[in-house]
This record gives structure tokens, C-alpha cells and sequence, in this order.
């Protein structure tokens, strides 16, 4: 039987982790959710499964095609397993907790999406992120994408590149030009694919001012170090900047020269056809790639007002990664004692008094009864204390 009929194969994009993963990926986790404690952020646990008109309200509509869903036996209604946890953290603050003017959450779980998110992409992603509400200012962006950086950090990734972008550009141009909303969607699909061709051929079917058409072929070329890009995005799109525009140019020179000063070995660019979730994010988007993924190992953005739909709007700004691609990455382990095997003799008192004294040590005691290697056998807790728990049996006949 080959493996893809095997009853023991598990779907596309599913998989598991072993005892090693496992543990490993604990050390990670706790790492990374105490450098969110320090920085203020109060961790929260989502469930992972709520009702779709709940889950998909609001930004979460666009996750619609990745949401797996299902039947609620007790009331009939549609239910959703989490495709992303940002909708629920936005829920949370808007709903489920008292009014603060600003608010700082972290959370980390598994998703579960009904297609992998790009090539090599898992679908039930471990997701581990962090949500800022309540700040406007160009702090607030810059505070998500320093802590961002940090924890990609902590996780173990040195040289890694920030790339950012704006989606008021494409939107404010996309306006001026009064573009149907299907027109617009075929346009910013072909803009963040960098097509430019399809978007000349796009454009030349629209009765659009020249300035207008050169400025959206102007952006599918504008992506590289960032004190050029914007140089050169200021003098391209002049005939067409708009207040908002220039407030959108100015705030990522900001962020791009601060990330700069306090990152020497991030290296920062500017790419202003990037719109990964153009239909919630409301501004700055930021991506982080490192050599040997694929894809981008972190991403993150402004989606201010994401909290409307559940009562409460107001400024936003978060990021989140996968605990799974930040692993290949993880190497601080912590030194770990050999394990100490004990015969399984539970009616042996002075034996259980030593095992459950070694274990409130955090000692790691395996009761066994299988035949033990010499080293096994021999072990000696580093105390210097304690006798061989095999021998404090009398017990001679277990190598």
C-alpha cells in the first residue's frame, strides 16, 4: 500500500511533531512569550473554533476561502475553525474586556487553513504573534516592528531583510481614477505579482489620465533600498501625490531610518507593490525574509478600525509568524540531565521517597521495567548523594 492511500497518511499540508520537535518548540514558545511579557503584552487564548458569523465579520471576511467549516450539532449554526487568530485578538479587546485606551496582546496557537498559505506552506500553522490597539502614531508602527525584529532574534535569525509597504498608495490612486471594485481587484493582483505587462494591457483598456497610469505603472517597479525607492517614488508620482500619499512616503522614511539606526544587520526596503491583505490593512504592511525560507518568516501591518464590526473601532497594528519556520531557525537549547532510570517497584518506600525527591528537583526519573545498558544502569544523580537507585533496590540483575 503506498503511502498517499495509507490509512495512516495524514492530508496535504498536516503534519506532526515528535518528542524532540516538541520539546524544542516549548523552549521557543516560553522564550518568546516572556519577551512579550517584558514588553508589556498580556498573552490571551483565542478558541479555536467560533461561529462563522463571528469568526468572518468584518477584517476576517477576506479568509473566507480558507476557513474550514462545519455543522454545530447543538444549534445548527455554522461553525469555523480559526484560519488567523487576528480578527479573534481584535474580538477580545472590542468585546470581551474592559475599555483602555491602549491595550497590548500577544497570543500563540494553532490555525487551521483549508489551503496552504504559499508554496511549502503548512496548514495548521502555530501561530505566535503580538496586537497593539489604541495608537495611531507612527510609535505605534514602529514599536510592532522593533518588538517583531526582537523576537526573530530571540528565535535565532541574525541577518534578515524588513520590506516595506504602504497600501495607501495603490488606494489613493486606485480612487483618483474612480476604478470599478472588479477593476481594481485585477489591477492590485497583477501589481503585487509585479506584472507589469498585464498591468499595461489592464491599464490601456481604462480611460485613465496619463499621470494616473504612470503612477500605477509606477509602482510595480518602486522596491529596493529604501532612501532611493522613496527618492525616486517622490519624484515619479508627483503629478498625482495626494495629502494622504505624502503622509504614507513620509511615515515609512521614518520607520525605514529608525529600523535602520536600532537594526544594523536588518537590512530595510521599501517595495511599494507589496498589499498582502490589502482589504483589511489599512496602511504600513512589513514582512521579514531570512535566507532559507521561501517565504517571509514574519508579516504584520496597520488595520485600524478592525474592531468596528464588533462595537468598537479604533487604531490597530500587530504581526504574527509561525512557531514551525521560526524552529529550523532555533538553536539554544537548554543543557538537558540525563535521564535517571529507576526499577519499577512501586511498593519499594525508600525507592519512591528517593524517585519523587530527585523529580521535585526536576530531576527526569523513567520508572522501567526493561533491561538497562551498563551506562544506564550506572547512573548516579550529580549530587553525589544518592546511591544508584538500582542498587538502593539490591537489584543486580538488570544490565
Amino acid at each position: 500500500m503506498s503511502h498517499k492511500t495509507s490509512r495512516w497518511a495524514l492530508p496535504a499540508g498536516i503534519d506532526e511533531l515528535l518528542p524532540e520537535q516538541t520539546r524544542k518548540i516549548e523552549q521557543l514558545r516560553t522564550l518568546l512569550l516572556s519577551r512579550f511579557d517584558v514588553a508589556g503584552y498580556d498573552q490571551v487564548i483565542p478558541p479555536l473554533v467560533e461561529f462563522v458569523d463571528s469568526l468572518l465579520v468584518g477584517a476576517g471576511e477576506a479568509l473566507t476561502l480558507d476557513t474550514l467549516k462545519m455543522t454545530d450539532g447543538l444549534t445548527g449554526r455554522q461553525l469555523g475553525l480559526r484560519a488567523d487568530m487576528t480578527p479573534q485578538i481584535a474580538r477580545i479587546d472590542a468585546h470581551s474586556m474592559k475599555s483602555e485606551a491602549e491595550r497590548r496582546l500577544c497570543y500563540t496557537g494553532t490555525v487551521v487553513r483549508a489551503r496552504p498559505d504559499g508554496l511549502g506552506g503548512s496548514r495548521t500553522p502555530m501561530q505566535i504573534g503580538a496586537e497593539l490597539y489604541g495608537v495611531a502614531e507612527v510609535e505605534g508602527d514602529l514599536e510592532i516592528i522593533m518588538l517583531m525584529l526582537e523576537v526573530l532574534q530571540a528565535a535565532g535569525l541574525t541577518q534578515m531583510v524588513l520590506d516595506l509597504g504602504h497600501v495607501d498608495l495603490f488606494r489613493e490612486l486606485a480612487a483618483g481614477v474612480g476604478l470599478s471594485e472588479p477593476e481594481e481587484d485585477m489591477l492590485r493582483d497583477a501589481l503585487q505579482r509585479k506584472a507589469s505587462s498585464e498591468m499595461e494591457e489592464l491599464l490601456s483598456g481604462l480611460d485613465l489620465a496619463p499621470e494616473y497610469r504612470q503612477g500605477l505603472l509606477a509602482l510595480c517597479r518602486l522596491h529596493g533600498e529604501w532612501a532611493s525607492t522613496l527618492v525616486e517614488a517622490e519624484a515619479l508620482l508627483r503629478p498625482v501625490l495626494t495629502d494622504t500619499m505624502k503622509q504614507a512616503l513620509e511615515r515609512l522614511r521614518t520607520i525605514a531610518q529608525l529600523i535602520e539606526q536600532r537594526f544594523p544587520s536588518v537590512t530595510v526596503l521599501v517595495d511599494l507593490s507589496e498589499l498582502h491583505g490589502y482589504h483589511y490593512q489599512t496602511g504600513l504592511v512589513f514582512a521579514a525574509y531570512v535566507e532559507g525560507l521561501g517565504r517571509d518568516i514574519a508579516r504584520g501591518g496597520r488595520y485600524d478600525d478592525i474592531g468596528q464590526a464588533f462595537g468598537r473601532a479604533r487604531p490597530a497594528t500587530g504581526f504574527s509568524s509561525d512557531l514551525r519556520d521560526l524552529l529550523r531557525f532555533f538553536t539554544q537549547t537548554e543543557p538537558a540531565d540525563r535521564a535517571i532510570y529507576a526499577p519499577a517497584r512501586y511498593d519499594n518506600e525508600a525507592l519512591m521517597c528517593e524517585v519523587t525527591r530527585l523529580r521535585g528537583l526536576g530531576r527526569r526519573v523513567i520508572m522501567t521495567h526493561r533491561p538497562l545498558s551498563e551506562s544506564e544502569a550506572r547512573l548516579v544523580p550529580d549530587t553525589g548523594a544518592t546511591q544508584n537507585l538500582w542498587q538502593l533496590m539490591g537489584d543486580t540483575n538488570h544490565g
